[in-house]
């Protein structure tokens, strides 16, 4: 089961839930609007672009991209500059760009859930890793790098 508790995994159920609502229970709410949809493009291109940055710079680096896995190095590179969590964020914005897409306007509360359960799953046992194995360098990591932004 633990091959299936993946980022991806998550956030194709949060996808599904917001699909799923917009298809069968629209309940009458709408943001279609030729805005809202090029807002949808630009949320989905940027969380793709971020998350091909952020991939192909762990790459570089010769390092894990698996949460569960160990690093073989702390990256401070590239996208990871500006942002701890780099893929999580491109996960979020393709989230709420397919949500804006589908016109699932109820379900637009889904995102910032999709956030809380990432953070729980995933980044929080992330950190406490990188802190017990890079000590000294990730507490400068994250001291100088936020979360998300």
């Amino acid at each position: 089961m633990k091959h299936l508790d993946i980022p991806p995994a998550w956030l194709l159920a949060f996808i599904l839930m917001g699909w799923t609502q917009a298809r069968y229970r629209p309940l009458g709410l709408s943001l279609d609007h030729p805005v809202t949809g090029l807002l949808a493009g630009l949320l989905v291109g940027g969380g793709l672009v971020l998350a091909a940055l952020a991939l192909a710079e762990l790459r570089r680096q010769h390092t894990t991209v698996h949460p569960h896995g160990d690093p073989a190095r702390l990256v401070r590179s590239g996208i990871y500059k500006r942002s701890r969590n780099p893929i999580y964020l491109a996960d979020a914005l393709i989230l709420a760009g397919l949500l804006l897409w589908f016109d699932a306007v109820p379900s637009l509360v889904l995102v910032p859930m999709f956030v809380w359960v990432i953070e729980r799953r995933f980044i929080i046992p992330e950190e406490n890793r990188l802190r017990r194995q890079f000590r000294a360098d990730y507490a400068r990591f994250e001291r100088d790098v936020p979360r998300w932004l």
